[in-house]
C-alpha cells in the first residue's frame, strides 16, 4: 500500500507553542464533543452544559506529554480530537504496558480513583485536544448521574481485562503477540483500506511501540514485521500500518 493511496490524513496542522495550555472552545462545539463521549450518552443538553461548565479545553502537539507518571492525579482527560499513547517505564528505562487512545476515550487510566499520582505517562501522537475536568468535579458528576458511574466501571473493567490478556500472552511467541496487538489496533483504530478486505491502522506506530505492546525487543519486532509482510499479511509505511489478511493474521496469532 503506497503512501499516495492513503486516503485519510494522519494529522492536522501542528499547534503553536501554547500547547498544553487552555484555549477557547465555543459552547456549541464543546457540547458536540461531550455528546460523542460514551460516558455521557443519554444525558440531556442541559446536563451536558452543566458538565461543560466544569471543563477546560487544552491542546498538545505531537510528542508532548499530556501528563507524566508520578504527577498528582488531579484531573480526568476526555480526548476530543487526535491520538495519544500511554506507557509505563521500568527502572531500566524500558517502556511497557503500551496503550493507545482516540476521540471519546478517557485518559489517565482513571488513576484518580484511590491513587495519589498517575501510574503512566501519556503522550500526544498527533495534534491532540482534550477536555480536562478536576477529579473532584468528576466524582460529583458520577454521583449526580449514575449512568456515568456505570460507564466508568465499564471502562475500568475493559482495561483490567486487556491487562490480564496481556499477562496471559506472556508465554506466547513474539509473532503471536505482535499479531494480537495489530488485530486489536485494527479493531480500535482501523478504517477500510484500498485493497479488498484490508484495514488501515491510522496510528504512527514505531517499532518501539510495538515492542512495548508485545513485551519484546524492537529488533524482534522488526524481524516479525518483515516476516508478516513477506507472507502478505500486513503492509506498512511511514506512520501507517495495514492488515491485508485478517484471517491469516488470526492464524499467526
Amino acid at each position: 500500500m503506497s503512501e499516495a493511496r492513503r486516503s485519510v490524513p494522519l494529522r492536522s496542522v501542528p499547534l503553536r507553542s501554547t500547547c498544553g495550555r487552555p484555549h477557547p472552545c465555543p459552547p456549541a462545539m464543546q457540547l458536540r464533543i461531550l455528546e460523542q463521549i460514551g460516558l455521557f450518552h443519554g444525558l440531556s443538553g442541559t446536563e451536558l452544559a452543566s458538565i461543560g461548565a466544569r471543563i477546560q479545553s487544552l491542546g498538545w502537539s505531537a510528542g508532548e506529554a499530556v501528563f507524566t507518571a508520578g504527577d498528582p492525579a488531579e484531573h480526568v482527560y476526555l480526548l476530543a480530537a487526535g491520538q495519544a499513547k500511554a506507557f509505563r517505564t521500568t527502572p531500566t528505562g524500558q517502556r511497557t504496558s503500551l496503550d493507545f487512545f482516540g476521540p471519546g476515550d478517557v485518559l489517565g487510566g482513571l488513576t484518580w480513583a484511590g491513587r495519589s499520582g498517575y501510574t503512566e505517562t501519556t503522550v500526544a501522537l498527533v495534534t491532540t485536544c482534550a477536555l480536562r475536568i478536576d477529579a473532584g468535579a468528576f466524582r460529583e458528576v458520577m454521583l449526580a448521574h449514575p449512568s456515568v458511574a456505570l460507564g466508568v466501571l465499564d471502562v475500568v473493567s475493559d482495561r483490567l481485562a486487556r491487562a490480564r490478556s496481556t499477562e496471559q500472552q506472556a508465554s506466547n511467541t513474539v509473532t503471536e503477540r505482535v499479531a494480537a496487538g495489530l488485530l486489536r489496533l485494527a479493531d480500535t483504530f482501523g478504517v477500510p483500506g484500498d485493497e479488498p478486505g484490508a484495514t488501515l491502522i491510522q496510528l504512527p506506530l514505531t517499532r518501539a511501540d510495538l515492542a512495548a505492546m508485545a513485551g519484546t525487543s524492537a529488533e524482534s519486532v522488526s524481524r516479525t514485521m518483515s516476516r508478516l509482510r513477506r507472507d502478505g499479511l500486513i503492509d506498512s509505511g511511514r506512520r501507517w500500518t495495514a492488515v491485508l489478511d485478517r484471517t491469516g493474521l488470526l492464524a499467526a496469532k
